[in-house]
C-alpha cells in the first residue's frame, strides 16, 4: 500500500469526491475497465437472478431477519459469544480500529511468526491492519487473486468483489513481472497477460506463503448467533487454505454481520452469490465453530468491533445501510460508480452503499463524508438492484438534508435556496412564478448561459423552454369542480 498518513488511510489518500470524480473522468483507460467490467457483471447477474422465481420475496425476507437483528443487536451478540466461546474461540471487543489493529497486531506477537496470510476482507481494509502489522514488523499477505494485485500494485481496492477492477490484463501482467521477486517467487519470465497464465503465476507465488503460514486472518461474510459459527463465501479457494492450513486463525468481524439463526443462513446464500458472482452458489462456502482438535486451527479468535456502527444504528432511518451484504450489487449498475471508479469515494467502502454507509459511520462533518451523499443521479437502479432491498435513493435524500443541515449554504447559493424555499412552500406564490416563466418562451431559444450562479447549471446543460401550460393551469382547465390551491376536490 502507499505509504500515507493516518488520515489520508481514512481517505485513501483522495481529495473529497467532486475533486476525486474529476480526475478519473479524465482516465480512459479507467473508464474502458470499468464499463467493461461492470457490464459483464451485470449481465450475468441479471440471469442468475432471473432463474429465481421468488426472488423478491427472498429479498424481503433477508431485509426483515437483518432489521430484526439489527433491532435486538444485543442479545445476539452476547448469544453468539457465548456459543463461539463455549465452542473453544476466544472472543474480543474493540470499539474502534485502533483497538482492533492493536488486537491483533497483540495476538499474531503472541505466535512469535513475522508474516501472515489473509482472506480477502473489507473489515481489515477499514481498520487499515495491513499498515498496522508492517509498523509491528509483521508481513501480511492477501492471498485473493484480485487483492493480490492491487497489493503489489502498491493501489487500494475500487470494488468489494473485483478490487482490482480498475486494471486490465496488461497492467497486471506487468505488475506481476515487476513486483512478484521482491515479495517471494517471482512471475515466470514467459508470463504471458493470458488470464490462466497469470492466475498460475498467482498460485504458485501463493503456494510457498500458504505452506509455511502459521497464522491466517480472515473475516466473515456471516457470523450466526445461535451456534457461534462464522461463514466466508469465496471462490478461488485461497481462502479455505488460509482458514484450514495455519495454527492460528484471527477473524475479524463487525458487528452487524449477524443472523440469529443458522436456518437464516439459507436466504442468505441464495441471494449472496447470484448478486455478487452471479454464481447459483460460491465454489467455496466455508464455515467454522471454534475449535476441532486435530482438525484446522487450534487456536482461533474472533474479533467482534463496532467501529461507527452504533452511529449508524442510532439512525433509525439510515440503519438499514447496515443490512449490507457486501456483493457489490449497487456498485454494477450505478452510472456514477460506472465513470470514476471506486478510488473516489475515498473510501473502502465505495459506490452507491458506500455514499450512505460512511457517513453513517463517520458522521458528515468531514469533506469527505459531507462530499459522498451527492455522489449519485438517484436514478434507483441501486436499489432494485440490492439483495437485502436497502433503499439507498432515499437514505441518500436524508444525508443529504444532515449534510446541509450541518453545512449550511452561505452567499449567493443560501439567497438563491432562501429565495426558492419562499416560493415553493406558498401555493399562491408557485403559481404566480409558474406564469411569470411562460414569459420566458419567446427568449429562451436564444439563450445559451444564464448568468451569475446559475452559469454553472447552463454549462453542461441547454436552457429548456418553458411549456405552454403549467399542470397548475391544466388542472384547473380540466378539472373546474376542483380546488386546485389547496390540493382538494369539492
Amino acid at each position: 500500500m502507499p505509504d500515507t498518513g493516518t488520515d489520508d488511510l481514512v481517505h485513501l489518500g483522495m481529495p473529497a469526491f467532486p475533486e476525486a470524480a474529476k480526475q478519473a473522468l479524465a482516465d480512459t483507460q479507467l473508464r474502458t475497465n470499468l464499463a467493461h467490467a461492470t457490464g459483464t457483471i451485470r449481465a450475468k447477474r441479471a440471469k442468475a437472478v432471473a432463474e429465481v422465481s421468488n426472488w423478491q420475496e427472498l429479498r424481503a425476507h433477508a431485509a426483515l431477519v437483518k432489521d430484526h437483528t439489527l433491532r435486538n443487536l444485543d442479545h445476539y451478540l452476547l448469544q453468539f459469544e457465548q456459543a463461539a466461546t463455549a465452542a473453544g474461540a476466544v472472543v474480543h471487543w474493540a470499539n474502534d480500529a485502533a483497538e482492533v489493529n492493536r488486537t491483533v497486531v497483540d495476538l499474531v506477537r503472541a505466535t512469535g511468526v513475522d508474516e501472515v496470510v489473509k482472506v480477502k476482507s473489507m473489515a481489515t481494509q477499514e481498520t487499515n491492519l495491513n499498515e498496522a502489522l508492517a509498523d509491528a514488523g509483521i508481513d501480511a499477505w492477501e492471498t485473493d487473486l484480485a487483492e493480490l494485485i492491487v497489493q503489489l500494485g502498491h493501489d487500494y481496492p475500487s470494488h468489494f468483489l473485483v478490487p482490482a477492477i480498475h486494471r486490465n490484463r496488461r497492467e497486471i501482467r506487468e505488475i506481476f513481472q515487476r513486483e512478484m521477486a521482491k515479495v517471494g517467487r517471482p512471475a515466470p519470465a514467459d508470463l504471458t497477460d493470458d488470464p490462466a497464465r497469470l492466475a498460475e503465476a498467482a498460485r504458485l507465488h501463493l503456494r510457498q506463503k500458504f505452506l509455511r503460514a502459521k497464522v491466517g486472518i480472515s473475516g466473515a461474510n456471516f457470523a450466526i448467533a445461535d451456534t457461534g459459527t462464522l461463514v466466508v463465501v469465496e471462490s478461488e479457494g485461497n481462502g479455505r487454505m488460509c482458514l484450514t492450513l495455519p495454527e492460528t486463525l484471527i477473524s475479524v468481524v463487525g458487528i452487524e454481520k449477524l443472523l440469529p439463526r443458522f436456518d437464516d443462513l439459507g436466504t442468505f446464500l441464495q441471494l449472496l452469490p447470484r448478486s455478487s458472482t452471479a454464481e447459483r452458489m460460491n465454489p467455496y462456502t466455508s464455515m467454522w465453530t471454534g475449535v476441532r482438535p486435530g482438525d484446522g486451527p487450534q487456536s482461533v479468535h474472533i474479533v467482534l468491533f463496532d467501529n461507527g456502527r452504533t452511529n449508524a444504528l442510532a439512525d433509525s432511518f439510515g440503519r438499514q445501510a447496515l443490512r449490507c451484504i457486501r456483493c457489490s450489487a449497487c456498485l454494477n449498475v450505478c452510472p456514477v460508480y460506472e465513470r470514476v471508479g471506486g478510488k473516489a469515494y475515498g473510501s473502502v467502502y465505495p459506490g452507491p452503499i458506500g455514499a450512505i454507509l460512511n457517513p453513517l459511520l463517520r458522521g458528515v462533518t468531514d469533506e469527505h463524508e459531507a462530499a459522498l451523499p451527492f455522489a449519485s443521479s438517484l436514478c434507483g437502479a441501486c436499489f432494485d438492484a440490492c439483495p437485502v432491498a436497502i433503499d439507498i435513493p432515499s437514505v441518500l435524500i436524508d444525508q443529504r438534508a444532515k449534510v446541509v443541515a450541518t453545512h449550511p449554504k452561505t452567499g449567493s447559493e443560501a439567497v438563491a435556496m432562501s429565495l426558492a424555499s419562499w416560493v415553493l412552500n406558498n401555493p399562491s406564490r408557485l403559481a404566480a412564478a409558474q406564469r411569470a416563466s411562460r414569459l420566458g418562451r419567446r427568449f429562451a431559444p436564444k439563450i445559451k448561459r444564464l448568468p451569475g450562479l446559475a452559469g454553472g447549471w447552463t454549462m453542461s446543460r441547454d436552457l429548456p423552454t418553458p411549456p405552454k401550460e403549467s399542470f397548475r393551469a391544466w388542472w384547473k382547465r380540466t378539472h373546474p369542480g376542483s380546488d386546485v390551491e389547496r390540493g382538494s376536490t369539492r
